[in-house]
């Protein structure tokens, strides 16, 4: 059972000490990143970092040349591997805008209808092909070539200029849907034709434009394969197709308008249309289209419905994937329509980026949420509504080619490796920096500044991807920065053939490579130099060699867990702080472990040895922190220890308890539980600074010797031991004073100058005040019965003399008056005689 428990109990020390390892370095390594490095490649992949690979070289190879100024000096500065950072602009040339001279009529040749892979990756920093003559082409970025050499995790910015040329060259190919639902807007388009064309020359007088149609794969259940309906799928249709390139990109912009008129519609079954496969093809075939080299390339897409996509063709049994390659026979059609799928929304964004054409989406209403949500995955693409009829194709295209054109947005083809992080202040000339690859608000001419800040952020495994060409680039324009970028992974000195590098060394006993000033050894030894032969350890002498490297059979840990065994010795870990030291013939013994005491190694009155302290003379204990006299115990003007209340333990005071009287103060000189000397002198301290209390003056002068020193507060300090005494006398105010011993024993009185005595109060003025307030109020609320009164009675008499003066009855008269005599006329009586 003990055995269980002891072994469970090394097993318990041996995790929290490899917990503790793992502590260790990470916090090492946060203080210091270039500490655990132990090859060349590891050091300067490591920012900051330098390495020597001077031979026999006694310190840390890894090391922090800013800081760690002493290794600089003690190495060689021909064996420090500490490589810069190397920029260098191959090819500048500034921005200009095309001269009037170039001819425009010269097309791209990279591509063929069988492949054109190749060529769309080729246009990526091409100077040449698209222009002649004895003008020169435009330039909207520069510069246009540069290399850098760059250490792992370092970032270094770039700056480079975009601008759009006045005049730039546009390519515009107007790709339709001719399915029957659309065939008004082919009578629009066609009519509006050349005011598209009149529209776009106003912007640009190098232009060029195209047209060519869709419908959709011609099988079932996209096309009706009924013979009837392959002849004719509709009333006034024609037979239907995949793909028809009608019109190449052509400077006689009038023939646009008559090749539309001419273009007949057709008929399809389901809702969606093949127009993923007429983009495919206008994009790659770059030959039959007419793509120039150095132009902006426009790709008007107009449908009124939705689109297939890759894996929709399994429908009509046809497999095969989009190989995303020119398939066009001599009269413009597309042959592979019924071969192959449609192609996936990122191949069209892989051929869009590729060949740097803008897409602009030109759809119904009914259908413009779906291509807002396609042009998001599409780079550079737009989308516009169009009218029902196509009535506003021409303000609709004008409308998004400015744009695109007022915007740049810049992105690279940089590998996963390679971090690009953008800055520009773009149009705010003054203002600052701001990460962004977007700015917008750009006229012709506006210089816009951007800083690309590159870092790479791995090696990749195999070396020749070391070096890699990538390119910065505007999208939609077929210019670009190209970055030749060389990663510095590795040191000079570990490739065979240079210097540093010698097989089979004398520094290696003859049994490894000396790489950078160490010893990469063969299988078959090990070691720093070498020096140990790992056969002969496997063979039998390896308990005999691990058993030098522990004190005992009782623990499995070597060299104490704080070095390495090299051939049966310790080798210690070297520190971080020269100062440090790891010792001992099992590396158990160190001069850091000791005591602290005040955060100080040994009380900074000793020297750590093995982990214990070896205190200096006058110190004592563990961390040596006592002192080794008692006079720090003693109080001035005594000869006592602790005032005799205490013992004196590491130079301070413990004092004693005696008969449930405990002692206090750094000396044992308090006793708070001990009754004090405040009543002792209350009577005399009155009649002397007060000249009150039951003590007459004569009794006064008799019994009272102190000397009270008047103070304006009395206030006590415990620290010096003394005690406040505070009172109240006959009238209630209150005095207080402080007594204290001096250093001879004598007692000393500090008293307040002034009593503390309440406020007067006046009885009489409190009384009249009363008095006063009570007849105020009553006068007060005689005066308000009496106005209210007087109005009551003001409106009683008004309203009397209102009906008054509206009574029936006559006031001069006596209403009960009567006369004498009575008058009466005889009604029949008619005057006359």
């Amino acid at each position: 059972m003990n055995g269980e428990l002891t072994t469970m109990w090394t097993i318990f020390l041996l995790v929290l000490g490899f917990c503790r390892a793992q502590e260790l370095n990470q916090q090492l390594m946060i203080q210091n990143p270039c500490i655990l490095k132990q090859t060349c490649h590891e050091c300067i992949q490591t920012p900051t970092c330098a390495w020597c690979a001077q031979p026999s070289f006694d310190g840390k190879r890894c090391f922090q040349p800013n800081i760690n100024s002493n290794l600089l000096l003690q190495c060689e500065e021909r064996y420090i591997n500490n490589p810069d950072n190397v920029f260098t602009i191959m090819e500048s040339r500034k921005l200009q805008k095309a001269s009037r001279l170039t001819s425009s009529s010269s097309f791209s040749s990279s591509s063929s209808s069988s492949s054109s892979s190749s060529s769309s990756s080729s246009s990526f920093g091409s100077n040449s092909g698209g222009f002649s003559g004895s003008g020169h082409e435009a330039i909207q970025i520069s510069p246009q070539r540069v290399s850098l050499k760059l250490r792992i995790n370092e970032a270094y910015r770039i700056s480079f200029n975009y601008a759009q040329a006045e005049d730039y060259p546009v390519d515009l190919y107007y790709l339709m849907d001719l399915s029957k639902s659309m065939e008004d807007d082919k009578e629009k388009l066609s009519a509006l034709g050349n005011l598209l064309a009149e529209s776009m020359q106003n912007i640009t007088s190098n232009f060029r434009l195209g047209f060519g149609s869709f419908v959709d794969k011609v099988v079932m259940p996209y096309v009706s394969t009924v013979p009837k309906n392959l002849v004719e799928p509709c009333p006034r249709c024609e037979k239907p197709y995949g793909y028809q390139n009608v019109m190449s990109l052509s400077q006689d912009t009038h023939r646009f308008a008559g090749e539309v008129r001419k273009a007949s519609v057709s008929g399809n079954l389901d809702a969606p249309e093949g127009g993923f496969d007429a983009i495919m093809q206008a994009i790659v075939c770059r030959e039959q289209i007419g793509w120039r080299e150095r132009a902006r390339r426009l790709l008007v897409f107009s449908t009124d419905a939705g689109f297939h996509y890759a894996g929709d063709g399994k429908l009509g049994g046809i497999v095969k994937p989009n190989d995303g390659k020119c398939h066009l026979d001599n009269s413009g059609s597309y042959t592979h329509s019924n071969v192959q799928d449609y192609p996936s929304i990122s191949q069209i964004n892989l051929k869009v980026r590729q060949n740097s054409i803008n897409m602009i989406f030109a759809v119904t209403s009914e259908q413009i949420s779906v291509y807002e949500r396609l042009r998001l995955h599409i780079e550079g693409s737009s989308a516009g509504t169009l009218s029902n009829d196509s009535a506003n194709v021409v303000d609709l295209v004008k409308d998004q080619y400015n744009k695109i054109s007022s915007s740049v947005e810049i992105k690279d083809t940089a590998s996963e490796s390679i971090k690009v992080t953008y800055y520009s202040s773009c149009l705010d000339k003054s203002g600052q920096l701001k990460q962004t690859n977007k700015c917008d608000g750009l006229k012709v001419g506006t210089v816009v500044q951007f800083q690309a800040e590159i870092e790479v952020t791995s090696c990749p495994p195999n070396h020749k991807h070391w070096h890699q060409t990538f390119q910065i680039y505007p999208v939609g324009i077929n210019e670009s920065l190209t970055v030749n970028l060389e990663m510095q992974c590795d040191c000079s000195c570990e490739n065979p053939g240079n210097i540093g590098y010698i097989e089979k060394s004398f520094e290696c006993h003859g049994a490894g490579t000396l790489k950078c000033g160490i010893c990469e050894c063969d299988p078959f030894h090990f070691g720093r130099t070498c020096e140990c032969d790992a056969n002969n350890n496997r063979h039998g002498n390896d308990s005999s060699v691990i058993s030098g490297c522990r004190p005992n059979n009782d623990t499995e840990v070597n060299c104490s867990g704080r070095g390495e065994c090299n051939c049966g010795q310790c080798d210690c870990h070297k520190r971080i702080n020269p100062e440090e030291k790891v010792y001992g013939n099992f590396c158990q013994c160190d001069n850091f472990s000791c005591d602290r005491s005040g955060g100080t190694l040994c009380g900074g009155h000793g020297i750590c040895d093995c982990g214990v302290c070896k205190c200096k003379p006058g110190w004592t204990g563990e961390s040596c922190a006592c002192h080794a006299t008692n006079d720090t115990c003693i109080m001035d003007g005594s000869n006592e220890i602790c005032s005799g209340r205490g013992a004196c333990e590491c130079g301070v005071c413990k004092c004693f308890v005696e008969e449930n009287i405990r002692y206090s103060g750094k000396y044992c000189q308090k006793c708070p539980t001990c009754p004090g000397r405040c009543q002792e002198f209350k009577d005399c301290v009155q009649c002397l600074v007060y000249k009150t209390g039951p003590l007459s003056p004569e009794e006064c002068a008799q019994n009272c010797t102190i000397k009270p020193i008047l103070v304006k507060v009395a206030e006590a300090n415990e620290e010096k031991d003394e005690n406040l005494c505070s009172y109240y006398d006959s009238d209630d105010c209150r005095f207080a004073y402080v007594y204290t011993y001096d250093q001879t024993g004598k007692i000393v009185i500090r008293a307040q100058e002034e009593r503390e005595c309440p406020p007067i109060i006046h009885v009489t003025g409190i009384i009249f005040g009363v008095i006063s307030a009570i007849v105020l109020i009553g006068m007060a609320f005689l005066l308000l019965w009496k106005l209210l009164t007087t109005i009551n009675d003001r409106r009683e008499f008004a309203k009397f003399e209102k009906e008054r003066m509206i009574a029936k009855w006559d006031t001069a008269e006596n209403p009960i008056y009567k006369q004498a005599t009575s008058t009466f006329k005889n009604p029949t009586y008619m005057g006359k005689s």
